[in-house]
């Protein structure tokens, strides 16, 4: 008995139980004591959680992108996160004039609309393209092809964007609509936060029922499934990525829109990469190719990223606990993949399928 233990025995899978439970443990240990010394109010409490679930939905339709991509092609749109930036640093220039003549501030749900028309096209146009010359000649090469040429693409699509519109810093102008706070349970919220929320989970709860409800979205799911059999039913299966590419690409640029209202500055050619890294987190998290799971993994990334730091890391006496966010929301999806790979919502395959 102890003979066939000693042969089965793997230092690999000891040192991974090891780290799970060390992280287990860290992790009580951590909001054992920050809750325990009461840190911070209800209040403040609430006012995270609430910031948490803007920026997390922001992250949310963004990891929609990478999930219908590899839903149906079974490949990592690295490019995505350039995407975002396009629509948001487009937009921005025309939200500047709007502010300049005053229609921003006169009429800003019209205003808003625009801006998010001419987002969602750009973003849209652009990730069209992008698999139209860069991915559809590959579809049938190595996975790793197609990977090389998405970071490919990203600095192309970075670099474009500097030259057309410069390396300087913007800023989303403040809508005086958006200004001020909502009581909501006798909790006050900034009303930005609860509009980028809402209109957030309405996009994604349209996304859903378009995928599960239209004939374009039984489609997706046919060429999800099989693309040869999808293809011999009748199915266009170039016409159903392209449009997958497009619904994708939509959804970045009104992220990239939602995000200038919630967090104006910092518009820039480089901004879609962390985003568009958490965006690939919350996907992996919520379960690859799963869309309600991309959209609670991305909820949830953004509640962990804005209250765990205060209610893990400070009761385990490490500083400066707000500029590990980052570090912390990666940690996260290191933590996930260890304990459940397959992501929230995901499939657990046999080995064979997988």
């Amino acid at each position: 008995m102890l003979k066939r233990y000693i042969e089965r025995f793997s230092w690999v899978d000891f040192l991974l139980k090891l780290f799970q439970v060390l992280a287990l443990a860290a992790i009580v240990i951590g909001i054992f004591n920050t809750l325990s010394v009461a840190r911070y109010s209800s209040d403040q409490w609430v006012t995270l959680i609430f910031a948490g679930l803007a920026q997390g939905s922001i992250y949310a339709l963004i990891a929609l992108g990478y999930t219908l991509v590899y839903g149906i092609l079974l490949m990592i749109n690295f490019a995505h996160g350039d995407v975002y930036m396009a629509g948001a640093f487009t937009s921005v220039f025309l939200a500047d004039s709007f502010a300049l003549s005053g229609f921003l501030a006169s009429h800003p749900v019209l205003a808003i609309l625009i801006l998010l028309l001419v987002a969602v096209t750009v973003s849209m146009v652009l990730n069209v393209i992008v698999e139209r010359v860069a991915y559809r000649p590959l579809r049938g090469a190595p996975r790793l092809v197609p990977l090389i040429t998405a970071i490919g693409a990203s600095f192309t699509i970075e670099y474009t964007f500097r030259g057309l519109y410069g390396a300087e810093f913007h800023a989303y102008p403040t809508v005086p609509a958006l200004s001020g706070i909502i009581n909501i349970a006798g909790y006050e919220i900034p009303r930005v936060q609860i509009v980028v929320l809402v209109a957030a989970v309405v996009l994604m709860l349209g996304l859903y029922f378009f995928v599960e409800r239209t004939k374009i979205g039984k489609a997706m799911r046919a060429v999800s499934e099989d693309k040869e059999v999808a293809r011999l039913m009748g199915i266009n299966v170039d016409k159903v990525i392209m449009i997958t590419f497009a619904v994708g690409g939509a959804l970045a640029g009104a992220a990239g829109v939602f995000n200038g209202l919630f967090r104006p500055q910092g518009v820039f050619f480089f901004m879609g990469f962390i985003p568009g890294i958490k965006a690939f987190t919350a996907a992996v998290l919520g379960g690859i190719g799963n869309v309600p799971g991309a959209m609670v993994g991305g909820l949830f990334l953004g509640v962990f990223e804005a209250v765990g730091p205060n209610l893990i890391l400070e009761g385990l006496g490490i500083p400066a606990v707000n500029q590990l966010r980052d570090a912390f929301a990666f940690t996260l999806l290191v933590i996930i993949l260890i304990f459940r790979p397959q992501g929230i919502f995901g499939e657990r395959l046999a080995e064979k399928k997988a």
